[in-house]
């Protein structure tokens, strides 16, 4: 692989010269055609990252992420990553562990880096992170939650609620749990919740219990049997389908048939819930979808457009076989 160095040396002029002429300085047109005639022979390509790192304002997006080993976030990365290239920007991402310290030191970090926008994929918004938006002062995106003072791209969560609430209202289940998350996470903790709540309000015959874990399959498997044993709901609706998938686990471990003695859903649309048995019933979000608007709205912001304040993505419920229709039940 050539180096600045290198081109310099084969041209017969000063590596500073070289780097001149490859960020459109000035350079004699003797010079220009020894360099142009050396990059010509060697295949010499720029590297792109590094001469936007050097640039007074550059092409990289930075993006905050919890955690890696998520599908929601992989699914969404690639949706920011595609759209970023096809407007010739570059993606940057910082994974902070789901720490929130960490989160803070991430934003002024990319900053430093001069990184021309920060999306986040957020699980809370604090002072702290309102205080270091105002002292970056570049544009940033929120994705998963909203706040008030910033751009945001959320996922529909309440109107998600609601209609997975809904259906398996519709399918005549009366006594229903909800597994869901802390509040401190308003998309998935709070809004989701607050969907399937709305849900029910519309019926007066029905027992909906609320209960809390963590993303946790293996915690959410532990809270799902204590939920068969003290409640013995027929439906259990998840908040996240890594929720579900512990849910299910608890189920078989306690010998219920799913869904013939308890229905689960659950939400995101992994692509692994069509592949279990039964196959899940979910929510699912479209995660690269989404990606790809907050990378083109990052960037319109970037370059002094206007975005809408407040972005919802597209959901859908998938139907498959881990819901039971008790409505055909009644005698």
């Amino acid at each position: 692989m050539q180096t600045i160095a290198d081109i310099a040396r084969l041209a017969g002029v000063a590596k500073s010269t070289v780097s001149r002429y490859l960020n459109g300085g000035s350079v004699s047109e003797e010079t220009k055609k020894k360099i142009e005639i050396v990059i010509e022979k060697t295949g010499y390509a720029p590297n792109a990252f590094a001469q936007s790192l050097k640039a007074k304002k550059t092409n990289i997006i930075g993006t905050i992420v919890p955690r890696l080993d998520s599908y929601a976030t992989a699914r969404t990365l690639l949706g920011i990553d595609e759209k970023l290239r096809e407007m010739n920007y570059h993606m940057l991402v910082s994974n902070t562990n789901q720490d929130l310290n960490r989160e803070i030191e991430n934003i002024y970090t990319l900053a430093k880096q001069k990184v021309a926008g920060i999306i986040l994929l957020a699980t809370q918004i604090t002072d702290d992170h309102l205080k270091a938006f105002k002292q970056i002062n570049i544009p940033v995106l929120l994705v998963g939650q909203q706040h008030d003072d910033v751009y945001s791209l959320v996922h529909d969560d309440e109107t998600a609620g609601y209609a997975i609430g809904k259906y398996i209202i519709q399918r005549g289940h009366k006594s229903i749990a909800f597994l869901g998350v802390g509040e401190h996470d308003i998309a998935v903790g709070v809004n989701r919740k607050k969907g399937f709540s709305q849900a029910v309000a519309d019926h007066h015959d029905i027992d909906a219990r609320y209960f809390e874990t963590t993303f946790n399959m293996s915690d959410a498997a532990v809270k799902a049997q204590s939920i068969f044993d003290e409640f013995s709901p027929s439906a259990l609706i998840c908040a996240t389908d890594n929720i579900a998938i512990g849910a299910v686990k608890a189920a078989h471990q306690k010998h219920l048939h799913v869904p013939k003695d308890i229905s689960i859903t659950g939400f995101g649309g992994y692509e692994v819930t069509a592949m279990m048995h039964p196959s899940l019933t979910t929510v699912q979000i479209h995660f690269v979808d989404a990606g790809r608007t907050a990378a083109g709205h990052i960037v319109k912001l970037v370059q002094g457009e206007n975005v809408p304040t407040l972005t919802y993505s597209n959901f859908e419920i998938i139907l498959r076989e881990s819901v039971d229709n008790r409505s055909d039940r009644r005698i």
